[in-house]
């Protein structure tokens, strides 16, 4: 995949019925948001049908019921369709190592591949805010000023306010350090680097 600029990547949020598809569970909505040169072009959102009840602590947590998921399309279905949408594309997600197993994972089922990168924006904001309380979603949409565009835990919202998280992190780097542009390997990288030498990880890319 060639390099590409850090503003135009596909943001995604998985809902799923627990927290590892190795242990059988599966993805009840995917969410997810195109952007290009920081703008979002298109969405995609829909509800899958695992095959199975959910627990009613997912109900609760997600505000989708059982009830909701009658009738939808078998993740397979879903998930064929979702593979047309992020071809050539970098991904984006909070939590990323989280929402990458169920996208191989779901994507395996359905036959299809992802070869693409994939960059966690949690882990970058831990580098450029140090002093958020913490680093989850809804504390850094506070922490950050961003606007709150839906409900948590509802999967297109919380794609779309991780979207406006990664803008954020881009447009502070860019202008705290002068730098024209950023690509996306330089996030994926600076999302490595410990926390102790962001500044100088941020500051090597100007002679760039």
């Amino acid at each position: 995949m060639q390099r590409t600029s850090a503003d135009t990547v596909v943001v995604l949020d998985f809902e799923t019925t627990g927290l590892s598809p190795e242990y059988g569970d599966r993805a009840i909505e995917i969410g997810a948001v195109l952007v290009e040169r920081g703008s979002i072009v298109e969405r995609f959102q829909r509800l899958m049908n695992p095959g199975f009840r959910i627990s009613p602590f997912i109900e609760r947590y997600t505000g989708i019921t059982n009830e909701m998921l009658k009738g939808q399309p078998r993740c397979e279905v879903v998930m064929a369709e979702f593979a047309e949408f992020i071809a050539g594309r970098n991904i984006v997600a909070h939590n990323a190592s989280f929402d990458r197993r169920f996208l191989d994972s779901e994507l395996k089922r359905a036959n299809r591949s992802y070869d693409g990168e994939s960059c966690c924006s949690l882990l970058v904001s831990r580098r450029l805010y140090q002093d958020a309380p913490n680093h989850k979603l809804q504390t850094l949409v506070t922490h950050a000023k961003l606007q709150q565009t839906g409900q948590f835990h509802r999967a297109l919202a919380d794609a779309e306010m991780t979207t406006q998280l990664w803008l954020s992190m881009i447009e502070r780097i860019r202008q705290q350090y002068g730098i024209a542009e950023l690509f996306f390997d330089q996030m994926s990288e600076l999302s490595r680097v410990e926390k102790l030498y962001t500044h100088r990880y941020l500051a090597a890319l100007c002679d760039k």
